[in-house]
């Protein structure tokens, strides 16, 4: 479909209301309207979908079916449908979904749960397609291969490729996977089948006693032994040191307990969540935008990342929802404010159809650094929805 046609449909169909209108959430829908618009034009053009993850050089980047960000911009459509209840939205975020069908059976990495909850498991949450079902439970068994006993975790990265295979790790486990639970959690109410819940229960219980500092923060990486069980060693990847805050590191884990509290009620859950926040609460610039690693050394002649304020605020809005203590709505709300302004929101028509500037992948390795990423825009777009349903 053509980029007018496009904008003629967005234009001639009117944005549903539920309940009272928010200014600032109706003004940043607008916005994505044109932005991801504009996205969804190239990633069709051509007879392939394409899954654009950021924008760099001038060109908007593409990536595979396999890479860890590839359900984000699927999850983007969908979360577009339903802060505006078009149907254009639910008819292109389908397509986009059913493309990544084959990463059910993928087992060779733990980002599955990213992939294909965001894309299958709204999907399935919007309109209750019985056949996401399948999907979501098979990929809940490709992820469940992943888990070893004997250290009651699931491996993140296997140790036989890439630049992964020459840290001399056994079972490195990284703080990103908890954002994985989700799947399993939603693999049981599925199927019935209390597996993928107790794997989910057994990581998480794992990642609060070895991952956490006396003050909270994270290690971003924590090697185990899968035979014993035993901590060889705790260090980063993606941080500035092995001893470092890194930002999205921090806003993984307060996502991860937020997430894990609702769908358990287990109080040890909450608990971590809350200490965590506190954390990131002492270490945030004025304007809740932290600096890539919260302890770099260049701060403040370093890069911001917006990706980690993003997951944050939809945390926040999440934690305010399970616990009414206003702090979390006010950080929230704070954050928000600030990723919606001209300092880190693109103007329309600019930054490759994406709705943030200013995230960082991974400074260490080089990756992305101080572009937008698809995944920045899916948890803008979710905290913005948390938000709307506050009212």
């Amino acid at each position: 479909m053509k980029a007018c046609r496009i904008l003629f449909l967005l234009t001639v169909i009117s944005l549903v209301a539920c309940g009272p209108k928010d200014a600032l959430v109706e003004e940043n829908v607008e916005n994505a309207k044109v932005q991801l618009a504009s996205l969804l034009e190239v990633s069709e053009a051509g007879d392939t979908l394409r899954i654009p993850s950021t924008f760099k050089d001038g060109e908007v980047k593409f990536v595979p079916i396999d890479d860890w960000v590839s359900g984000f911009f699927a999850g983007n459509l969908w979360y577009m449908y339903e802060l505006t209840g078009e149907p254009f939205w639910a008819e292109h975020a389908a397509c986009h979904t059913e493309k990544l069908d084959s990463i059910q059976y993928l087992t060779w990495h733990h980002d599955v749960g990213f992939m294909v909850y965001d894309s299958y498991g709204n999907g399935l949450r919007l309109t209750g397609k019985e056949a996401y079902k399948d999907v979501i439970v098979q990929t809940a068994k490709s992820l469940s291969t992943r888990f070893r006993p004997a250290a009651g975790v699931l491996q993140s990265w296997s140790v036989d490729r890439d630049w992964q295979a020459l840290r001399g790790w056994k079972c490195p486990v990284i703080i990103d996977n908890m954002m994985n639970l989700e799947l399993l959690f939603n693999a049981t109410r599925i199927s019935g089948d209390s597996t993928y819940f107790h794997i989910a229960v057994s990581h998480a219980d794992k990642t609060l006693q070895n991952h956490f500092r006396p003050d909270y923060s994270c290690y971003h990486v924590v090697d185990y032994d899968p035979e014993t069980g035993a901590v060889r060693g705790r260090c980063t990847a993606q941080g500035y040191a092995d001893e470092s805050a890194w930002a999205r590191g921090q806003a993984w884990a307060l996502y991860g307990y937020t997430s894990a509290y609702a769908y358990t009620g287990y109080e040890r859950y909450l608990d971590q969540a809350r200490k965590v926040a506190d954390y990131i609460f002492s270490r945030l610039p004025e304007d809740l935008v932290p600096y890539w690693d919260y302890d770099c050394p260049d701060i403040p002649n370093t890069w911001r990342d917006a990706s980690s304020a993003a997951i944050m605020a939809s945390a926040l809005y999440q934690l305010y929802s399970l616990t009414g203590e206003a702090m979390y709505r006010e950080k929230a709300d704070g954050m928000v404010q600030s990723l919606s302004s001209p300092s880190y929101r693109a103007t329309p028509g600019s930054n490759g159809g994406f709705i943030l500037m200013h995230s960082v992948g991974s400074v260490p390795h080089g990756s992305n650094i101080d572009v937008p990423l698809n995944y920045t825009d899916y948890y803008f777009l979710e905290a913005l929805i948390r938000r709307k349903n506050l009212q």
